[in-house]
């Protein structure tokens, strides 16, 4: 695994490459690859013994052209500046290649939310909330969930703005729980986009997905999900990882099993029946389709020359380095990029904002099937660019669509100094 590639220069590269096949001027193209603001700030936060423990956080809005800046927080001790604001530089292109009316923004703490007790974890996010509050909002900026903060802090967040400002805003972040004004399908949203785009581009390459083989790295929500969901396509589950390796067994998995095993346990590994791999060896397993589901840079260009699936979707932000999606297209390995693949997340994340803003809720069944035609949707336009500029792989063509929507927006509507 790669841990020296930069987020924030991929997604530069990323835009360049794209960049190349559209008549736009370059100073444009500069302007659409650097944030617009960032916050960085440390939080102060007494701790149950007393202590004042001091953490570093940042809110990156990258470009609001296409409406409010949109973006998770994620808990981590890995969070960087860079990192910031290559997620929220995702996002805003995420946005704009499933046609929501959205910008980019991301959050983060640089925090092991294992080593802090509940209240602890709560005093800090509410510290966070309290230094957005100038900042978000529901026409502004929405922040959600990401690696590991859920409904828990998105409630704890809305709550602290909320009491601050004295009003009732549920809308100023989504992930929500169900009685805190919560989306139906929220939960499973990002993993059935990667399985909504999994089964589009088997179709598309004329495969039959019922009996390919499949192996997910990281098997949190997403990751999880998505397995589960390929899976009921028929679909055989070999392989999957987390943080304490892989487990593998060529005979097949059985996806809600597995993840129940860990929820017992707290990890995959030692799952009956299967052989123990690094998460390295699973990402080079000979398979049908491979779904990288844990963090950004896990496949660098040296690893992905080891790389023998048919087919990548990418579940995780930023799964490839630049040089490994170089590598890839020389191979004709079909990587199916992130901001199409796990944009279910922030689709189901714009309903339950909708439905916020209507004070109207949705069954799960609309949502569903909302956000399967938003994506199928999605995928025929990045396969209409793809075909129409002979393009040379399916994340330049997602590039080349959002690209072009964020710059009719910004077009559209002048630049005022």
């Amino acid at each position: 695994m790669s841990q020296e590639a930069n987020p924030f220069e991929s997604l530069q590269e990323q835009i360049d490459d794209a960049a190349a096949y559209l008549d736009v001027r370059g100073d444009v193209i500069e302007r659409l690859k650097n944030p617009e603001r960032v916050l960085e700030t440390n939080l102060s936060v007494e701790m149950d013994d007393g202590d004042i423990g001091v953490f570093r956080a940042y809110r990156s809005q990258f470009n609001g052209d296409r409406g409010p800046y949109k973006g998770g927080i994620r808990y981590h001790p890995g969070v960087t500046r860079d990192e910031v604001k290559a997620l929220s530089g995702w996002m805003v292109y995420k946005c704009a290649v499933v046609d929501i009316p959205y910008g980019g923004g991301k959050g983060g703490i640089v925090i092991d939310p294992s080593d802090y007790s509940e209240t602890e974890l709560e005093r800090v996010s509410r510290a966070f909330a309290k230094e957005l509050r100038p900042l978000i909002g529901e026409d502004r900026d929405i922040p959600a969930p990401d690696v590991n903060t859920g409904q828990r802090e998105m409630n704890w967040i809305k709550d602290t703005y909320e009491t601050l400002e004295n009003t009732t805003a549920p809308g100023v972040i989504t992930g929500k729980a169900l009685s805190n004004g919560g989306s139906e399908g929220r939960v499973e949203a990002t993993g059935r986009s990667t399985m909504l785009t999994a089964r589009e581009a088997f179709d598309y390459l004329d495969r039959d997905i019922e009996g390919a083989t499949v192996a997910v790295q990281g098997y949190g929500n997403a990751g999880s999900v998505a397995a589960k969901l390929i899976e009921d396509l028929g679909a055989t589950v070999v392989a999957v990882s987390d943080s304490s390796g892989a487990v593998y067994n060529p005979d097949g998995i059985d996806a809600r099993d597995v993840k129940q095993f860990k929820n017992e346990t707290g990890s995959v590994s030692g799952y009956r029946d299967t052989e123990a791999l690094t998460n390295d060896e699973l990402l080079t397993l000979d398979v049908d389709l491979l779904v990288p589901a844990a963090l950004e840079n896990a496949i660098d260009g040296e690893l992905a020359r080891e790389v023998q699936a048919d087919m990548i979707v990418e579940a995780a932000n930023g799964p490839l380095t630049p040089e490994a999606d170089e590598v890839l297209t020389g191979r004709d390995v079909h990587v199916l990029p992130d901001i199409l693949a796990n944009a279910g997340g922030v689709t189901v994340s714009y309903f339950e904002w909708v439905q916020n803003r209507q004070r109207f809720y949705w069954t799960e069944e609309r949502v569903n099937d909302e956000l399967e035609r938003i994506i199928v949707d999605a995928f025929d336009n990045l396969v209409e660019a793809y075909e129409t500029h002979d393009l040379p792989n399916f994340r330049t063509a997602a590039y080349v669509v959002a690209i072009r929507r964020v710059v009719d927006a910004y077009d559209s509507s002048g630049n005022w100094p």
